[in-house]
């Protein structure tokens, strides 16, 4: 699930059995006596398939009501698209999901109670804006010092949000003029909507790193949906809330690491988180459901799906899922992102007056952020390389991409960047059982067409996962939300 790294401050700115460690990384953490071989139970009250946060939350919330629950996660860890990273000297940092903010409270609560503190993204110190026509800026605030876009960046952020707010949360497939919104995509509509061609340039910056994807291939209606998203039921969504980083979503991480909440409450589970098990069929009876893994054959009386959209197309269902939930699926891809880190001794920006955000308007890095962990011991500096930015560069060897990232980063902050004491990537379309990320976008017309399945159980069959929320889909908040209801549809039938 996704977490974003946006702009940083507004529209265009620089936004096993015996306890087997689950986890790279993290301080110590297992999911103690979660199994990775043996015999599974023979039948449980609920079988939930995936064990990222959304599919644990779930499994916990079942758990918590006194029923038996059962987690099949297909591969050898949990956590889904949270992945802690241990350095060599032993500071953790997220290749996946890292950031939380205000209005997600369901993710804050569920941190307090596992005991997971959070620390402040820094901000302090200029943003950077790295033009290749107008060269490296520094500049405060929320937009870049390029005099081509500032009037089109105020009216967009104005209109956007305008926009958003009538689109409902909960069906945005009935929101006005939601079939010409849904036909059209954001960069149609950008163009059709700015004057300068810089602006969409600029833009990528936030849609590759949010979508892993180029506004040439989202629906203008779920942008405006998953903007509506970025709040709570008292505060609407905004991109100001959505793309920022202070008093936004981007405004804190979590210390040690944010797979510090799936391997917690997988710890607390324990025998009930089957890893290696990768669910392959699901048939239901008037009666009951069989799931079938790699693990063995399960019966159980409802199952919550929790598992990236594209995923449950590589299950065998019977019955058939439905014409509409199955062509929902298939146009729900996942996004190509790969989080990148370079590693220094120590964050020489900040003495620099620099933030270590930047936005580029050219080249694989559009984005940039300070990364370092809370108590700073290394300097680290995080780019997002996703969508057309992704495919320049994904497929040249890693010499070569690394000589093109540390470029980006020293025109940012200074050549010091030229020589990191260590580099990390994470290329999420690696990931066999995620196939991408940040986030399954809903491509042009299938909102409209196929959008209010979303949520519809199929038969005794459930579905959680972030992009099922209502309100900060794509996050983690949104996972967690989706887990505590996909649990409480669940829990009414046992």
């Amino acid at each position: 699930m996704a977490e974003h790294g946006l702009s940083r401050r507004g529209l265009l700115s620089g936004a096993a059995a015996g306890g087997a460690i689950l986890a790279i990384g993290g301080i110590g953490e297992t999911a103690e006596a979660a199994t990775t071989s043996g015999s599974l139970p023979a039948s449980v009250d609920a079988v939930v398939v995936g064990g990222g946060l959304s599919g644990l939350v779930a499994a916990r919330n079942l758990v918590k009501a006194g029923n038996s629950v059962l987690v099949l996660e297909a591969r050898n860890r949990v956590g889904g698209r949270l992945l802690n990273h241990t350095l060599k000297g032993g500071s953790v940092i997220e290749s996946g999901g890292a950031f939380v903010g205000p209005t997600q409270n369901h993710v804050l609560a569920l941190a307090k109670e596992l005991k997971v503190k959070t620390f402040k993204e820094y901000v302090t110190g200029d943003n950077v804006y790295v033009s290749k026509t107008l060269g490296t800026l520094k500049y405060t605030g929320t937009v870049p010092p390029d005099p081509l876009i500032l009037a089109d960046a105020a009216i967009l952020q104005l209109r956007i949000d305008d926009m958003a707010s009538k689109v409902p949360v909960d069906a945005p497939w009935s929101a006005p003029d939601a079939a010409n919104l849904d036909a059209t995509t954001v960069d149609s509509w950008l163009r059709q909507n700015t004057l300068i061609p810089q602006v969409r340039e600029v833009l990528k910056a936030f849609f590759q790193a949010a979508f892993g994807t180029d506004a040439e291939g989202i629906s203008m209606l779920f942008f405006l949906w998953y903007m509506a998203t970025a709040g709570d039921e008292t505060h609407p969504g905004t991109f100001e809330r959505a793309s920022g980083t202070a008093d936004a979503a981007q405004d804190s991480r979590f210390v040690g690491g944010s797979d510090l909440l799936p391997l917690r409450i997988a710890s607390a589970l324990g025998s009930r988180v089957a890893l290696n098990a990768p669910v392959r069929k699901i048939k239901q009876t008037s009666t009951g459901v069989t799931v079938v893994s790699d693990r063995g054959t399960v019966k159980a009386r409802r199952v919550i799906v929790a598992v990236p959209p594209p995923l449950a197309l590589g299950i065998d269902w019977s019955p058939l899922l439905p014409p509409r939930r199955l062509q929902l699926l298939q146009h729900m891809p996942m996004g190509t992102l790969m989080k990148v880190d370079a590693v220094y001794a120590k964050p020489f920006w900040r003495a620099k007056g620099l933030s270590g955000s930047a936005t580029f308007d050219d080249g694989v890095v559009r984005t940039m952020f300070d990364n370092c962990p809370a108590d700073a011991k290394v300097g680290v500096l995080l780019a997002f390389i996703g969508g057309s930015s992704w495919q320049r560069c994904a497929m040249l060897p890693l010499a070569e991409r690394r000589k093109l990232v540390l470029a980006a980063f020293a025109k940012a902050v200074g050549p010091e960047a030229l020589n990191p004491i260590e580099y990390v990537e994470h290329d999420w379309t690696h990931e066999r059982w995620t196939m991408g990320s940040p986030v399954a976008s809903v491509q042009p017309g299938a909102t409209v067409a196929y959008g209010s399945t979303i949520r519809q159980p199929h038969g005794r069959v459930h579905w959680a996962g972030t992009e099922t929320s209502t309100y900060w889909a794509g996050y983690m908040d949104g996972a967690v939300r989706a887990g505590e209801r996909a649990a409480a549809e669940v829990a009414k039938h046992l």
